[in-house]
């Protein structure tokens, strides 16, 4: 009897350390949070590629950011002009779109967007011709007319005067492409124009510096569009004429320095930066090879949502911080017990009691990983 006595205890004990150190809670710990966080995320227009650069998102210190596309439209957006009175903005700009209404160039559909937009008569162009490099040229009620960059009026020996001179000058400080109205060797009207900056944008910058981030910015821009943008935005460090084989070497230079850097971006030219970043992070609008080279894709183009990023990273890992710490705290616990680490004070874990516990703590883990659903309400 003693013998078949001693047997069953030995028996539970090992049946209570069997039950105690099946692993359902330590498994769950992680993959229920992490498939929680693939919803929230998706949810809000997330899509979460690899783990390792959410993971990330909570311990940067820079955000670099492409300008084009990224912080701005990617598109040319009618900023300011000037016109003589006796012609006015507005015959400028209606003989402006004529010329341009062939042309598939950027700053050609800004023209004559901009007049659609104004809801001008647009006259028909004949004679159509493209100047490489410099401008358009066509025939509108029989009169020659040219659009053209600077390097048409120094083709046609045309010098800039007067209003003019300074409209040049004010515009070319502060980035902006600018092109002239030229109708047989008159200079008649000046367009300024640029790549309109994300009104998502401001918002993005200034929550990231009030969240204590460095912000910058990677552009092939001339150096006067870099700054413009830069100041505009408030941004802390800008990078221009950078050459797109180059723009991996900025993000290394910035990592070399002890930084942990994210990089946002949308073009083929982002890809290899968006690799070499902690976090590469694209703009869904963008290119297939920028989408694939980033850990995350920001699926509504919108900027803010690197802040829900942010927000999804910590809480994501807090949660998993929780689980593991209950789940390895029930069994350092829960173990010994079951072993019998008690039994010389006559305290043993009964197997059912075992299970109970076991199935109490796979429970807790899950509830507390569907706790991560809250931060919807805050991203």
């Amino acid at each position: 009897m003693i013998a078949v006595g001693w047997d069953v205890a030995v028996l539970n004990r090992v049946t209570s350390v069997l039950v105690i150190a099946c692993p359902h809670a330590l498994g769950l710990a992680i993959p229920l949070v992490v498939a929680i966080s693939n919803s929230i995320g998706a949810t809000n227009g997330i899509l979460i590629r690899d783990w390792v650069a959410l993971e990330s998102s909570r311990t940067l210190d820079m955000f670099v950011f492409d300008k084009t596309g990224t912080l701005t439209k990617g598109s040319f957006g009618l900023s300011n002009m000037i016109s003589p009175p006796d012609i006015g903005d507005e015959q400028s700009l209606s003989l402006a779109a004529a010329l341009e209404s062939d042309s598939e160039h950027p700053i050609a559909k800004a023209i004559y967007l901009s007049a659609e937009e104004r809801g001008l008569d647009i006259p028909a162009a004949q004679n159509f011709e493209a100047i490489k490099g410099k401008g358009v040229k066509a025939s509108v009620g029989g009169e020659l007319y040219y659009v053209g960059n600077p390097g048409l009026l120094r083709e046609r020996g045309l010098l800039l005067e007067g209003e003019m001179q300074s409209f040049y000058k004010s515009a070319n400080s502060k980035g902006q492409t600018i092109v002239f109205l030229v109708r047989e060797e008159q200079i008649i009207s000046a367009f300024a124009l640029a790549d309109q900056i994300r009104e998502e944008s401001y918002e993005t910058i200034d929550r990231l510096h009030q969240q204590g981030y460095k912000v910058a910015m990677l552009t092939g821009d001339s150096e006067a569009v870099a700054k413009s943008v830069a100041d505009e935005l408030g941004i802390d460090v800008y990078f221009a004429e950078v050459l797109p084989e180059n723009k991996d070497e900025k993000i290394q230079s910035l990592q070399d320095e002890g930084k942990k850097v994210a990089m946002v971006g949308d073009g083929v030219n982002d890809a290899p930066a968006l690799t070499r970043a902690d976090a590469g992070i694209a703009i869904g609008s963008g290119t297939v090879v920028a989408i694939e080279s980033a850990g995350i894709i920001l699926v509504e183009n919108d900027p803010r949502d690197i802040l829900r990023i942010i927000t999804l990273s910590k809480a994501t890992y807090r949660k998993m911080i929780q689980n593991l710490v209950w789940a390895t705290g029930y069994h350092v616990i829960a173990l010994p017990l079951a072993a019998g680490v008690l039994a010389p004070i006559g305290f043993l874990l009964p197997p059912a009691v075992g299970a109970l516990v076991m199935s109490l703590s796979t429970v807790i883990v899950a509830v507390n990983a569907q706790l991560l659903r809250r931060v919807k309400n805050k991203i």
